[in-house]
């Protein structure tokens, strides 16, 4: 029997990256005339990739009407945030243990990410991460992207699982419109960055801390496994 798959999101679920993200926001923002993002406040700004997320921060400032603003001002984002891209991102508390965890009880990791592949792989390099799962995803892996579903059948499928034994781990509306979509459970993290509250997105399960994670794939596994 294939071994369940376990599949996380990057950004504000495996690792807080906001401040790098959104402090090379700002840097930028105000390079460009503009003003800066409040920290916090640009959560809601994360999730659906980086272009969108250039896109929106310039058009809440009247900006970025046309497609070529967006083009540069995001060109100039990428080379900016891989300079700096784990200076200050750190995987949220508990998440190493949980990942050990669900890997010694014999389940394949996976990441499913809206970030460019080669700048999740770098960021995990960085966090000494990537050995920890079988595939890596991201915004530019396959013809489509989160909340498409797609974009998570086919890395549980490059990972060597089965989406029926599969289980999706993220912080928001991508995340969990994606695994919906496939028919795969998610768990809501609610330590992350999402703009919608999770109960109304509504995950198969909502945790605040990872120490929670391991029981709550169990349960979410526990009626495939009975099947």
């Amino acid at each position: 029997m294939t071994a369940p798959t376990i599949v996380f999101d990057l950004d504000g679920t495996l690792v807080d990256t906001h401040p790098d993200l959104i402090g090379t926001l700002s840097w930028l923002l105000e390079e460009e005339g503009l003003h800066p993002v409040d920290l916090n406040e640009a959560k809601q700004l994360i999730g659906h990739g980086m272009r969108p997320m250039i896109e929106k921060a310039l058009r809440l400032q009247g900006r970025g009407k046309e497609a070529a603003e967006v083009e540069r001002v995001y060109g100039r984002y990428v080379e900016a945030y891989e300079k700096r891209i784990a200076r200050d991102s750190r995987p949220f508390p508990g998440i190493l243990a949980a990942l050990d965890r669900l890997a010694g009880e014999g389940m394949v990791l996976a990441v499913c990410t809206n970030k460019i592949q080669r700048l999740a792989r770098m960021l995990l390099d960085e966090l000494d991460m990537t050995r920890r799962f079988a595939f890596i995803s991201g915004s530019d892996t396959y013809p489509v992207r989160k909340p498409d579903p797609g974009h998570l059948l086919m890395t549980i499928r490059d990972a060597g699982g089965d989406a029926a034994r599969a289980v999706m781990v993220g912080d928001a509306e991508p995340d969990i419109r994606a695994g919906q979509a496939a028919g795969v459970p998610v768990v809501g993290f609610a330590g992350g960055y999402t703009a919608i509250p999770l109960e109304q997105l509504g995950p198969d399960a909502i945790i605040g801390h990872y120490d929670e994670l391991p029981a709550a794939v169990a349960r979410l596994l526990a009626p495939v496994s009975a099947a």
